[in-house]
């Protein structure tokens, strides 16, 4: 049974990642798990989980490009940008026309400073963001750099005093979708907010692989579903290492450069994931050692 690798799986609506992080140490029988990337209770889709010592490659799920599907509501804005939150204000959306709803995404594509949603995660003098604004104060947060890759629309939907749009989006990390909600709402002088998100991919991981809760349930333990060398391999260039060059890794040792960009992962004779290395100073050196003590 292999104990160490990644899961990917198909969050449900109304649960957090730390409860599918629980369920999941429940599953494998190990405390030592995580998440690549928070996922609302809300929302449903790619959670990418790391057991036991693929722990170490979730610094670099968290920084992949993610993409999904969602549902914009204009006409309405809430305290949380997304269908959890109280409705702060109705402004009619009748007269908004697809056209203005296109070119209002159209502005949101590429590489922007976009400022989250105040009811998130992100620490403001050591506390949370969202427990400031449901303690009641005003929460200012500073805009982000971040690159929405593309943003098409699906579909427009008028109902009487709202309208509906369904789009696909690819973005990096760091991007709120609720935030592009919020703003598109906010530039047609409407308000909208978030009613429906479902992840579909991060990095090279998609739905097409993701297993729910219940299909995991019925393999456990045996839930890892990429071996570390599997997930390794999806998610780094590769290089094979020399019996020499394991010795020298092994003992902490740099390897000669091989002109490989970015970190890459390097894998021993028999198909093992030894670390992630970058080249760097003219050595190539370990980020993280990835082979058991």
């Amino acid at each position: 049974m292999n104990t160490d690798g990644l899961i990917v799986v198909d969050k449900p609506a109304g649960m957090t990642s730390h409860d599918v992080v629980a369920r999941i140490r429940r599953l494998a029988k190990t405390r030592r798990v995580g998440h690549g990337g928070t996922l609302d209770p809300m929302a449903t889709g790619v959670l990418v989980i790391g057991v036991n010592r693929a722990t170490r490659l979730l610094t670099y799920v968290i920084g992949s490009r993610k993409s999904y599907l969602a549902t914009i509501r204009l006409g309405q804005s809430t305290v949380t940008d997304d269908a959890e939150g109280d409705v702060t204000a109705t402004i009619s959306a009748a007269e908004v026309t697809e056209e203005a709803v296109r070119a209002g995404l159209a502005a949101q594509v590429g590489e922007i400073d976009q400022v989250p949603s105040a009811v998130s995660a992100i620490k403001v003098n050591g506390q949370r963001a969202y427990k400031r604004v449901r303690d009641g104060e005003e929460v200012e947060l500073a805009a982000r750099r971040i690159t929405i890759h593309s943003l098409d629309v699906l579909d427009v939907r008028h109902s009487g005093d709202v309208v509906d749009v369904d789009v696909d989006v690819t973005c990096s990390s760091g991007t709120y979708i609720r935030a592009i909600a919020r703003d598109l709402g906010r530039g047609l002088g409407v308000g909208g907010h978030l009613t429906a998100l479902r992840r579909t991919a991060v990095g090279a991981m998609t739905l097409a692989e993701a297993s729910t809760l219940e299909q995991l349930e019925q393999r456990a333990p045996d839930v890892v579903s990429l071996s570390l060398a599997e997930a390794a391999g999806r998610a780094f260039p590769r290089r094979d290492a020399t019996v020499d060059e394991v010795r020298v890794l092994s003992h902490g040792g740099p390897l000669e450069p091989v002109g490989i960009e970015g970190p890459y992962a390097v894998f021993d004779p028999a198909g093992e994931v030894l670390a992630v290395v970058s080249e760097r100073g003219g050595r190539a050196r370990a980020e993280i050692v990835l082979a058991p003590a």
